[in-house]
This record gives structure tokens, sequence and C-alpha cells, in this order.
């Protein structure tokens, strides 16, 4: 049975939950002093230390489900992660520059002005201090068995909430549960953020309408309990997922209320949200965009080049 450790973390969204069975950890937090002394006692409450851990288990490369990876790997505990995650977490100031290279010229082109979007690009470098770069011990592919303790744990991929976001599903008394990153909560809508191209030249992955999928699938699965990345556990999960599906299709159906007449993506996000500081900006642009990516994957709207070299969405009637 995994335990949960919750464990403080510098950012908006507050603790994020580590879970512990046996002599695995998953998600060990972000790379601060508070956050590790939480994972050192929480580890010492159960009769452990850091290097008694034989392995760290990584859902996705977000600063504060990996960043003390790194802490554990020198303490002789193996880091397994996805091959995304992996080539990420490995470099993470290098996917930074990718991402910050991407998305300036992706926000112009969507309607932002340039000094808004550099700004913009710049904010995230502030998680750099808590991400330090770790190498991987082991990757995981869809379909892994693991033995966690007396647990046989399944490792799945699903996509949406980041690149190679795992999660771990397994039976205890009798009920199938699933430890699940960030990929369903109990509070709040995950907002998938967007994602550049895997590689320079290729095609951006529409984050939204993969989401949407991956959870419908995981609704079909029929789970009985959910242990989410932060919040309680979730006793309802098809409740849980209902809920975070409607509450999406509410939002895209507000969007292509947006789209009367040919207009950008910032105006999308400009009509959706009102005084957004710059902080906001990346999530909002994401939520606006994910949103015209699900219309445009429907056949209800179409992105346009203009000649002024911005990106316009149009209604097609559809």
């Amino acid at each position: 049975m995994f335990s949960r450790l919750s464990i403080p973390t510098p950012f908006q969204v507050g603790p994020v939950n580590a879970y512990l069975a046996g002599r695995t950890i998953v998600d060990p937090g972000p790379d601060s002093e508070e956050s590790w002394e939480a994972l050192v006692e929480g580890l010492a409450d159960r009769g452990l230390e850091p290097d008694d851990l034989d392995r760290a288990l990584i859902t996705h490369p977000h600063p504060d489900h990996f960043g003390a990876a790194h802490r554990l790997r020198e303490a002789g505990v193996d880091v397994l992660a996805s091959p995304a995650t992996a080539e990420i977490i490995r470099a993470f100031g290098d996917r930074l520059d990718y991402e910050q290279s991407f998305f300036e010229d992706f926000f112009v082109a969507h309607g932002m002005s340039r000094s808004t979007a550099s700004t913009v690009v710049e904010l995230p470098e502030a998680y750099l201090p808590y991400a330090p770069d770790c190498e991987v011990d082991a990757t995981l592919a869809d379909g892994d068995a693991l033995e966690v303790g007396e647990l046989d744990v399944t490792v799945e991929a699903v996509e949406g909430h980041a690149p190679g976001e795992l999660i771990f599903t397994y039976e205890s008394a009798g009920q199938d549960r699933a430890i699940v990153g960030d990929h369903v909560l109990g509070d709040v809508t995950p907002n998938p953020l967007l994602q550049p191209p895997a590689k320079p030249e290729g095609e951006r992955p529409r984050m939204l309408p993969a989401y949407n999928d991956s959870l419908t699938a995981l609704r079909e699965r029929g789970l009985d309990e959910i242990l989410p990345g932060h919040g309680e556990r979730i006793e309802d999960p098809d409740g849980r997922i209902d809920e975070t599906l409607a509450a999406h299709e509410d939002r895209t159906d507000n969007v292509r209320a947006l789209v009367d007449e040919p207009t950008t993506a910032m105006d999308v996000m400009e009509g959706l949200f009102d005084d957004l500081p710059a902080t906001e900006y990346f999530p909002a642009m994401s939520e606006a965009i994910g949103h015209l990516d699900v219309l445009e994957a429907r056949g209800e709207v179409t992105p346009t080049e203009s000649d002024d070299g911005l990106v316009r969405y149009e209604a097609t009637g559809a």
C-alpha cells in the first residue's frame, strides 16, 4: 500500500504528494532545503533514510515532482522515468532554452506583442534552481511491470499534461488504484500547458485534445481510487473525470462563441480572462489555444496565417 508524504513547494500550487511503498518513492518533490527536510522527515517517520530507498519513479518532468531526484541519486537511489521525461530532466535548462526560443515567436504569431512574449517566456527561469539536471538510470515504457513492496505495479503512458507522462496502476485490498501525478486532480481542473514540437521543425503536439482522449480512456477503466500529485485521494475517480471533461467542454463552447469573426488566440485569451498579469499569460494562452485545437480537430474552426504574419482562426460553420 502506498502512503503519502506531503512535500512543501515554493510554488503557487502548494504541497506536492510523494508516495512511498516498500523502498520505492514516486515523485520526491522539488529541490529546496524545506522540501528535502520534509522528505527526509517523512522517510524517518517510516524508519527509512534516503539511502535506504532502491528507486524513485517520476510521473512527469515538472520541477515540483522531480527536482529532488538528483539528491536521491547521489544517495545511491535509481531514478526511473519515461524516455521523454529522461531526456528533459537530464538537461532541464536546455529544455527551457528550447521552449523559450519556440514560444516567443509562436506567441507573436498568435497576436502577442514581441516585448510581452519575451517577458512571458523568461518567467519560467525562476523554476531552474528547483530542478537540477538528473540522469535517469532506467527508462519505463507503457505496460512495464514493477514489483513495489508486495504490490504488482503496471506502468501506463498517458498524454496531455506533460511530455512523457506516466501513471502507475495497481490492485490493493481488492480495489484498482492509480498514482496519476497531475493527470487528475481533485480540486483543480488541470490546464494542459502548450508544448513545443518534440524536435525542431516538427509538429506542435495538440495537448488538450490528447488530454481529453486520455481522460476518456482512463474513465473507461473504472478505477476505484486515484492518488493525485496534489490534494487528497480521489475516491470517485469516474465522477471527478466526468467533472473535468465537462469543464473542458464548457470552456470549448465559450471559445467557440468568441470566434465570431477571424480572431487571434490572443484575442480569445483576452475574451476569456480580464486583467491578467503577465505571470498568467502562458497558462492562459495554453487554455485559449488548447480549446482552439479542440475546435480545429472537430472541424469547427480553421487557422490561417494572414498577410501580416498573424495566425487567425475562423469559424467553418460545421
